[in-house]
């Protein structure tokens, strides 16, 4: 797709959409929460991209102390850079 193409040059939208996959694989207990966390931080990377990537990263931060054991990705090792 062409809009996938694009992600490969944006960082912020690569670390976004692993960060999406991690909050898929999270417990159902935790997920709602985190979920909606994840969109505000996608809602504020279309005003402040600086701050959208602070916030990201702490967050992610924040999903690797809730459940360290979930990797990146689901399929890291099967997708090529922009899938």
């Amino acid at each position: 797709m062409a809009a996938d193409d694009r992600l490969e040059d944006d960082e912020l939208a690569r670390r976004l959409r692993d960060a999406h996959r991690r909050v898929r694989m999270l417990p159902a207990a935790v997920k709602e929460r985190s979920a909606r966390r994840y969109l505000s931080i996608c809602d504020l990377a279309k005003r402040d991209p600086e701050r959208a990537a602070a916030r990201l990263e702490a967050f992610l931060e924040a999903l690797e102390e809730l459940h360290p054991e979930a990797p990146d990705t689901p399929r890291e090792g099967e997708n090529t850079l922009g899938d």
